[in-house]
Protein backbone atom coordinates (compact mmCIF):
# COMPACT_ATOMS: atom_id res chain seq x y z
CA UNK A 1 0.00 0.00 0.00
CA UNK A 2 1.35 3.56 -1.12
CA UNK A 3 1.83 5.60 2.00
CA UNK A 4 0.00 8.44 2.30
CA UNK A 5 0.18 10.56 5.38
CA UNK A 6 -3.75 12.16 4.74
CA UNK A 7 -5.05 8.67 4.67
CA UNK A 8 -3.51 7.52 8.00
CA UNK A 9 -6.61 7.64 10.44
CA UNK A 10 -9.24 7.89 8.50
CA UNK A 11 -8.81 4.26 7.09
CA UNK A 12 -11.61 3.14 9.74
CA UNK A 13 -14.46 3.22 7.54
CA UNK A 14 -12.67 0.89 4.72
CA UNK A 15 -11.64 -1.42 7.17
CA UNK A 16 -14.77 -1.98 8.89
CA UNK A 17 -16.73 -1.96 5.00
CA UNK A 18 -13.76 -5.13 4.02
CA UNK A 19 -13.99 -6.67 7.31
CA UNK A 20 -18.13 -6.61 7.47
CA UNK A 21 -18.34 -8.01 3.70
CA UNK A 22 -15.63 -11.06 4.46
CA UNK A 23 -17.71 -12.26 7.12
CA UNK A 24 -20.93 -12.18 5.21
CA UNK A 25 -18.98 -13.76 1.97
CA UNK A 26 -17.83 -16.75 4.54
CA UNK A 27 -21.88 -16.89 5.25
CA UNK A 28 -21.19 -16.16 8.89
CA UNK A 29 -23.14 -14.38 11.50
CA UNK A 30 -21.69 -11.65 13.63
CA UNK A 31 -22.43 -13.88 16.92
CA UNK A 32 -20.99 -17.29 15.31
CA UNK A 33 -17.65 -15.17 14.31
CA UNK A 34 -17.02 -13.78 17.96
CA UNK A 35 -17.41 -17.48 19.19
CA UNK A 36 -14.37 -18.08 17.17
CA UNK A 37 -12.38 -15.64 16.86
CA UNK A 38 -12.83 -15.39 21.17
CA UNK A 39 -14.38 -11.88 20.82
CA UNK A 40 -17.12 -10.41 22.15
CA UNK A 41 -20.15 -10.12 19.91
CA UNK A 42 -20.78 -6.49 20.73
CA UNK A 43 -16.68 -6.03 19.62
CA UNK A 44 -17.44 -7.64 16.19
CA UNK A 45 -20.46 -4.76 16.01
CA UNK A 46 -18.44 -2.24 16.99
CA UNK A 47 -15.43 -2.84 14.13
CA UNK A 48 -17.92 -4.19 11.12
CA UNK A 49 -20.00 -0.39 11.99
CA UNK A 50 -16.48 1.26 12.29
CA UNK A 51 -17.21 2.49 15.90
CA UNK A 52 -14.02 0.96 16.77
CA UNK A 53 -10.14 0.95 15.30
CA UNK A 54 -9.59 -3.25 15.77
CA UNK A 55 -6.02 -4.36 17.29
CA UNK A 56 -4.04 -5.96 14.30
CA UNK A 57 -4.10 -9.02 16.24
CA UNK A 58 -7.81 -8.80 16.81
CA UNK A 59 -8.16 -8.44 12.57
CA UNK A 60 -5.80 -11.36 12.87
CA UNK A 61 -8.19 -13.23 14.69
CA UNK A 62 -11.02 -12.67 12.70
CA UNK A 63 -8.77 -13.96 9.86
CA UNK A 64 -8.56 -16.67 11.26
CA UNK A 65 -11.53 -17.65 12.34
CA UNK A 66 -12.85 -17.03 8.77
CA UNK A 67 -10.03 -18.64 7.15
CA UNK A 68 -9.48 -16.16 4.99
CA UNK A 69 -5.23 -15.78 3.57
CA UNK A 70 -3.33 -14.86 0.61
CA UNK A 71 -3.43 -11.31 -0.92
CA UNK A 72 -7.07 -10.30 0.81
CA UNK A 73 -5.72 -11.02 4.13
CA UNK A 74 -2.92 -9.35 3.59
CA UNK A 75 -4.79 -5.91 2.69
CA UNK A 76 -6.75 -6.32 5.39
CA UNK A 77 -3.86 -5.82 7.33
CA UNK A 78 -2.44 -3.30 6.01
CA UNK A 79 -6.04 -1.17 6.25
CA UNK A 80 -5.75 -2.29 9.97
CA UNK A 81 -2.12 -0.86 10.51
CA UNK A 82 -2.85 2.05 8.40
CA UNK A 83 -6.76 2.65 10.79
CA UNK A 84 -4.23 2.23 13.94
CA UNK A 85 -1.82 5.09 12.98
CA UNK A 86 -2.75 8.78 12.41
CA UNK A 87 -0.58 12.01 10.93
CA UNK A 88 -0.87 15.10 12.60
CA UNK A 89 0.89 17.77 10.86
CA UNK A 90 2.22 20.82 11.95
CA UNK A 91 0.09 23.23 10.00
CA UNK A 92 -3.21 21.99 10.82
CA UNK A 93 -2.47 22.53 14.69
CA UNK A 94 -1.37 25.51 14.38
CA UNK A 95 -4.10 26.92 12.03
CA UNK A 96 -6.92 25.03 14.91
CA UNK A 97 -4.49 27.15 18.12
CA UNK A 98 -1.36 25.50 20.03
CA UNK A 99 -3.55 26.06 22.86
CA UNK A 100 -5.69 23.43 21.70
CA UNK A 101 -3.15 20.85 20.97
CA UNK A 102 -1.65 21.48 25.13
CA UNK A 103 -5.28 20.70 25.77
CA UNK A 104 -5.10 17.31 24.04
CA UNK A 105 -1.73 16.33 25.60
CA UNK A 106 -3.04 17.10 28.92
CA UNK A 107 -5.91 14.18 28.58
CA UNK A 108 -3.82 11.66 27.32
CA UNK A 109 -1.29 12.61 30.01
CA UNK A 110 -4.23 12.35 32.56
CA UNK A 111 -5.50 9.20 30.98
CA UNK A 112 -1.71 7.56 31.03
CA UNK A 113 0.32 6.11 33.59
CA UNK A 114 3.58 5.32 32.70
CA UNK A 115 5.52 8.20 30.36
CA UNK A 116 8.68 6.89 28.52
CA UNK A 117 10.21 10.03 26.24
CA UNK A 118 13.66 9.71 24.02
CA UNK A 119 14.66 13.12 23.54
CA UNK A 120 17.13 13.28 20.76
CA UNK A 121 17.83 17.29 19.90
CA UNK A 122 15.48 19.31 21.94
CA UNK A 123 13.86 19.56 25.64
CA UNK A 124 10.50 18.70 26.13
CA UNK A 125 8.43 20.90 27.16
CA UNK A 126 7.65 19.26 30.21
CA UNK A 127 11.06 19.94 31.60
CA UNK A 128 11.51 23.65 30.16
CA UNK A 129 12.06 26.81 31.90
CA UNK A 130 9.28 29.48 30.62
CA UNK A 131 12.31 30.69 28.64
CA UNK A 132 12.87 27.52 26.74
CA UNK A 133 9.35 27.50 25.94
CA UNK A 134 8.87 30.60 24.87
CA UNK A 135 11.50 30.39 22.49
CA UNK A 136 10.13 27.06 21.47
CA UNK A 137 7.28 28.52 19.93
CA UNK A 138 8.64 31.90 18.77
CA UNK A 139 8.40 31.24 15.29
CA UNK A 140 4.34 31.22 15.32
CA UNK A 141 2.43 34.20 14.82
CA UNK A 142 0.27 36.14 17.14
CA UNK A 143 -0.26 36.16 20.83
CA UNK A 144 1.10 32.57 22.45
CA UNK A 145 0.47 33.31 26.02
CA UNK A 146 -2.42 30.69 26.66
CA UNK A 147 -0.37 28.41 24.96
CA UNK A 148 2.93 28.84 27.19
CA UNK A 149 0.84 29.10 29.98
CA UNK A 150 -1.04 25.93 29.26
CA UNK A 151 2.80 24.45 28.86
CA UNK A 152 3.34 25.19 32.03
CA UNK A 153 0.53 24.10 33.66
CA UNK A 154 0.73 20.79 32.46
CA UNK A 155 3.95 20.48 34.01
CA UNK A 156 2.60 19.70 37.47
CA UNK A 157 1.49 15.80 36.32
CA UNK A 158 5.48 15.66 37.39
CA UNK A 159 4.45 15.28 40.58
CA UNK A 160 1.27 13.20 40.61
CA UNK A 161 2.72 10.24 42.45
CA UNK A 162 0.49 7.74 40.90
CA UNK A 163 2.39 8.37 37.64
CA UNK A 164 6.20 7.58 36.63
CA UNK A 165 8.05 9.03 33.80
CA UNK A 166 11.16 8.45 32.47
CA UNK A 167 13.01 10.97 30.17
CA UNK A 168 16.39 9.99 28.37
CA UNK A 169 18.08 13.36 26.74
CA UNK A 170 21.15 12.84 23.84
CA UNK A 171 23.98 15.90 24.94
CA UNK A 172 22.76 17.04 22.05
CA UNK A 173 19.68 17.39 23.51
CA UNK A 174 20.37 19.12 26.62
CA UNK A 175 23.74 21.46 25.28
CA UNK A 176 21.75 22.76 21.97
CA UNK A 177 22.40 26.46 22.51
CA UNK A 178 18.94 27.13 22.11
CA UNK A 179 18.68 30.07 24.49
CA UNK A 180 21.59 32.36 25.61
CA UNK A 181 24.41 31.08 27.29
CA UNK A 182 22.90 32.57 30.57
CA UNK A 183 19.28 30.50 29.54
CA UNK A 184 20.97 27.66 28.60
CA UNK A 185 22.50 27.27 32.36
CA UNK A 186 19.51 27.90 34.03
CA UNK A 187 17.17 25.44 31.97
CA UNK A 188 20.07 22.90 32.93
CA UNK A 189 20.30 23.84 36.06
CA UNK A 190 16.09 23.27 36.26
CA UNK A 191 16.99 19.88 34.56
CA UNK A 192 19.11 18.82 37.63
CA UNK A 193 16.12 19.93 39.88
CA UNK A 194 13.32 18.33 38.28
CA UNK A 195 15.21 14.56 38.32
CA UNK A 196 14.68 15.25 42.01
CA UNK A 197 10.90 14.74 41.55
CA UNK A 198 10.26 11.22 43.17
CA UNK A 199 8.52 10.12 39.84
CA UNK A 200 10.85 11.02 37.42
CA UNK A 201 13.47 9.37 36.20
CA UNK A 202 15.97 11.61 33.98
CA UNK A 203 18.91 10.43 32.24
CA UNK A 204 21.58 11.78 29.76
CA UNK A 205 23.01 10.01 27.10
CA UNK A 206 26.70 11.44 26.83
CA UNK A 207 28.02 11.66 23.78
CA UNK A 208 31.34 9.44 24.51
CA UNK A 209 32.04 5.60 24.64
CA UNK A 210 30.58 3.75 21.82
CA UNK A 211 27.10 3.59 20.96
CA UNK A 212 26.43 1.02 17.88
CA UNK A 213 22.92 2.05 16.94
CA UNK A 214 21.57 6.05 15.73
CA UNK A 215 18.17 7.08 16.84
CA UNK A 216 16.53 9.19 14.02
CA UNK A 217 13.87 10.50 15.93
CA UNK A 218 12.14 11.97 19.04
CA UNK A 219 9.26 9.66 20.30
CA UNK A 220 7.09 9.13 23.64
CA UNK A 221 5.72 6.12 24.84
CA UNK A 222 2.40 6.13 26.75
CA UNK A 223 1.65 2.65 29.35
CA UNK A 224 1.86 0.02 25.99
CA UNK A 225 -1.64 1.51 24.11
CA UNK A 226 0.08 4.44 22.27
CA UNK A 227 3.60 6.03 20.78
CA UNK A 228 4.23 9.17 19.53
CA UNK A 229 7.01 9.64 16.69
CA UNK A 230 7.81 13.38 16.10
CA UNK A 231 9.44 14.61 12.38
CA UNK A 232 10.13 18.02 10.99
CA UNK A 233 6.69 18.43 9.41
CA UNK A 234 4.32 16.63 12.30
CA UNK A 235 3.95 13.78 14.49
CA UNK A 236 2.87 9.99 13.87
CA UNK A 237 0.45 8.73 16.27
CA UNK A 238 1.10 4.80 16.58
CA UNK A 239 -2.10 2.99 18.24
CA UNK A 240 -0.64 -0.92 16.99
CA UNK A 241 0.58 -2.68 19.71
CA UNK A 242 3.47 -4.23 17.52
CA UNK A 243 4.71 -0.41 17.12
CA UNK A 244 4.31 0.24 20.43
CA UNK A 245 6.18 -2.60 21.93
CA UNK A 246 8.78 -1.83 19.17
CA UNK A 247 9.57 1.84 20.55
CA UNK A 248 9.22 0.50 23.97
CA UNK A 249 12.28 -2.25 23.24
CA UNK A 250 14.05 0.82 21.52
CA UNK A 251 13.35 2.90 24.44
CA UNK A 252 14.80 0.21 27.04
CA UNK A 253 17.82 -0.23 24.48
CA UNK A 254 18.81 3.80 24.67
CA UNK A 255 17.92 3.57 28.23
CA UNK A 256 21.16 0.98 28.54
CA UNK A 257 23.32 3.55 27.58
CA UNK A 258 22.17 6.75 29.69
CA UNK A 259 23.34 7.72 33.03
CA UNK A 260 20.54 8.75 36.04
CA UNK A 261 20.85 10.29 39.89
CA UNK A 262 24.06 12.12 40.70
CA UNK A 263 25.78 11.18 37.49
CA UNK A 264 23.35 12.83 35.40
CA UNK A 265 23.59 15.63 37.70
CA UNK A 266 27.26 15.86 37.80
CA UNK A 267 27.42 16.20 34.11
CA UNK A 268 24.46 18.66 33.83
CA UNK A 269 26.40 20.64 36.66
CA UNK A 270 29.26 20.61 34.30
CA UNK A 271 27.60 21.74 31.10
CA UNK A 272 25.57 24.36 33.12
CA UNK A 273 29.44 25.41 34.05
CA UNK A 274 30.70 25.76 30.61
CA UNK A 275 27.37 28.17 29.68
CA UNK A 276 28.16 29.94 32.33
CA UNK A 277 31.66 30.74 31.72
CA UNK A 278 30.48 31.68 28.12
CA UNK A 279 28.87 34.80 29.29
CA UNK A 280 32.01 36.24 31.36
Amino acid sequence: MTFEPERLGQSRSDLAEAMRTLRKRAGVTQTALARRAALSQTKISNIEGGKLTPALVDVELILDALGAEGPEAEELLSLARTANTEWQDHWSSRRRGLDKKQNELARLEAASTEFRYFLLSAITSLLATPEYVRASIADVPGDQSKTVARKLERQSILHDGSKSFTFILTEQAVRWPFLSPVGMAMQLDWLASVSRIPSVRLGVIPLSGHIPEMPLNTFTVYDRRLATVETGTGALILRDHRDVTAYREAFERYETYAVFGDDCRELLSDWSEIFTRQRE
